[in-house]
């Protein structure tokens, strides 16, 4: 369910484009994930410090399962991290929602989805061609 807030963004016409009132949201956007991140991490090293008791074989294998997969989930999260910082210093340099390869609009659309993003659709697109290109 998007707020009245995220409609007004969303529908802005495109010559407000990152405007002081967009540029605010998402701050206040990537300030909130960068805390909910920061909440994530947290709670996921705390689970993995708290291991339980486990004298059935079967149930450590499942406890140590499970800490492989929290530790890729920290490992994701930290690295969220300096992307969002990385976004916040683009919106104090006034270049936040602008590709960094053709200097054209991001777009709300594609921010809203993914506030870290640095590229348009169309380079991004084309980077992971070239990515999966050279894995193959």
């Amino acid at each position: 369910m998007t707020s009245a807030l995220e409609e007004k963004i969303i529908n802005a016409p495109e010559s407000d484009y990152m405007n002081d009132e967009q540029l605010a949201f998402f701050k206040d956007l990537l300030i909130e994930l960068h805390d909910t991140t920061r909440a994530r991490i947290k709670e996921a090293k705390e689970e993995m410090l708290n291991q339980p008791d486990l004298p059935d074989f079967n149930d450590r294998a499942s406890w140590e399962e499970q800490c492989e997969l929290l530790m890729r989930i920290v490992d994701r999260e930290q690295k969220l991290l300096p992307k969002i910082q990385l976004s916040l210093e683009r919106i104090r340099l006034g270049t936040y929602g602008y590709c960094l390869e053709t200097g054209e609009p991001i777009g709300v659309q594609r921010l809203m989805a993914r506030p870290t993003a640095e590229y348009c659709i169309d380079v991004k697109a084309c980077q992971e061609m070239k990515e999966h290109l050279i894995r193959s």
